[in-house]
């Protein structure tokens, strides 16, 4: 059971029409024709992790084509994988899904982020795919928006390489105990929660993990001439705006399990694949793009066999 969300977001300077949309499938014998898209991002994906939610990643990927999908860093886990060989077919079946939307001629831009930083070495073009550490895309709307994974902007990361390390084995653990407590939470007719994803949040708060962002955005804004920034790395999905700058982030497939996606208007949305997400969509859904996306504003419940 996939449950599908889309959420429209404006660029700066247009009006506020929001609009949802759904999408059914009647058993595995009916194949739907994907969805196109102009373009997507997608990002820490964490491929050899046990975190990794795969079988989403594979529902996104199998129900969507686009002209350019952005691969917006953490793709593998080099991390991880230097701790331990975890691959199972999912993540392989991932990998070849994005390989074959290539051959069919999606323009596959991928920018490495921290976890997987050795593809930074390999950048240039290959076919269909691009390897690049960063890159300027430009919407059908005009709105020009600077891709980067997001850890240029991590003060933790860049500074403090040993903190960052330490951090993502405690992230690894915390997330290897939240199928235990969701059972617990099952047997009680509880809702999904994620322990991983509170304490991160929590501890970001605490110790001002990403530093000062939203001065890091503009800046990076007003160095590359662009309107807006997106990126992942903080695994949070949001559309918010400092100032004149827009900030967008597509989340991950970890926890949240969402991505970005733009249509031919140069609208983008956010949607949400996450395997555990029932929330009923309100009537009249108002969201402020100075706020974090708060998806239960607009999710729509969709069945997927």
């Amino acid at each position: 059971m996939i449950r599908n969300a889309i959420t429209r977001f404006p660029p700066t300077g247009f009006s506020a029409n929001f609009a949802a949309q759904q999408r059914f499938a009647f058993g595995e014998s009916e194949s739907l024709a994907p969805r196109r898209y102009r373009s997507a991002w997608i990002s820490d994906a964490h491929l050899g992790t046990r975190g990794c939610n795969a079988a989403a990643l594979l529902d996104f990927l199998r129900a969507n084509d686009f002209e350019t999908l952005y691969i917006v860093g953490d793709l593998i886990d080099i991390w991880s994988l230097r701790r331990g060989i975890y691959w199972p077919q999912q993540h392989n079946d991932v990998v070849q899904k994005i390989l074959r939307k290539a051959r069919k001629g999606t323009h596959v831009i991928y920018i490495p982020g921290n976890h997987d930083e050795l593809v930074t070495d390999f950048c240039g073009a290959y076919g269909n795919i691009e390897i690049k550490q960063r890159a300027i895309h430009v919407t059908a709307c005009g709105e020009r928006i600077l891709i980067i994974h997001g850890h240029e902007l991590d003060t933790v990361v860049q500074n403090v390489r040993w903190l960052a390390f330490a951090g993502d084995l405690g992230y690894q653990f915390l997330l290897s105990l939240n199928p235990l407590i969701n059972f617990v939470r099952r047997r009680f007719g509880l809702g999904y929660w994620s322990l991983s994803a509170y304490a991160k949040r929590r501890v970001k708060d605490a110790v001002s993990f990403i530093g000062k962002f939203e001065a890091a955005v503009a800046y990076y804004a007003k160095r590359y001439g662009v309107d807006a920034v997106l990126c992942g790395h903080i695994h949070s999905a949001a559309i918010r705006e400092f100032g004149n700058v827009t900030y967008y982030n597509c989340g991950d497939w970890v926890e949240s399990c969402t991505a970005l996606v733009e249509g031919n208007d140069g609208i983008l949305s956010l949607v949400n694949y996450h395997p555990f997400s029932a929330v009923h969509p309100a009537e009249n859904p108002r969201l402020d793009r100075n706020d974090e996306i708060r998806m239960t504003n607009v999710e729509l419940n969709v069945t997927r066999s």
